[in-house]
């Protein structure tokens, strides 16, 4: 599991506050950025884009993965090392589930979440989380 030294989270968390002044937040006015590290050194981030349904809103770990994704070279988008999110409020934000599932997809157990109290292995957040290596 990587080590990161407080410098770097404090990294994370400043471009998470920044990817959350860009939040489309109406309906909630709960803006959310978050931002990530990359197996290759780049940092990707996201913001929640909240939609009148509801139901189809985005979260701003989907804005950071599709950011990963765009950003990555062919062949290889990266892998998530380490992960910061942030809310309105003061402290870490923790991914929801779904998000959680999401995040697993493209950092696996290893990936560090920052959490107050201090990062976590995303395993510690979803136990027996499942990613691509475990389908036929």
């Amino acid at each position: 599991m990587p080590e990161l030294d407080e410098k770097a989270w404090d990294q994370l968390r400043q471009a998470a506050r920044a990817a959350r002044e860009l939040a489309y937040a109406p309906y909630s006015h709960h803006p959310v950025g978050a931002a990530a590290l990359v197996d290759d050194g780049r940092i990707v981030t996201g913001s929640n884009v909240e939609n009148a349904s509801i139901g189809v809103t985005l979260c701003a770990e989907c804005s950071l993965l599709g950011d990963l994704v765009r950003t990555g070279a062919p062949g290889h988008r990266g892998r998530l090392i380490a992960f910061a999110c942030v809310g309105p409020n003061p402290g870490a934000l923790l991914p929801c589930g779904r998000c959680r599932q999401l995040l697993f997809e493209h950092g696996g157990a290893d990936l560090l979440v920052d959490r107050d109290g201090g990062p976590v292995p995303l395993s510690f957040l979803l136990p027996d989380g499942f990613g691509p290596d475990q389908l036929p």
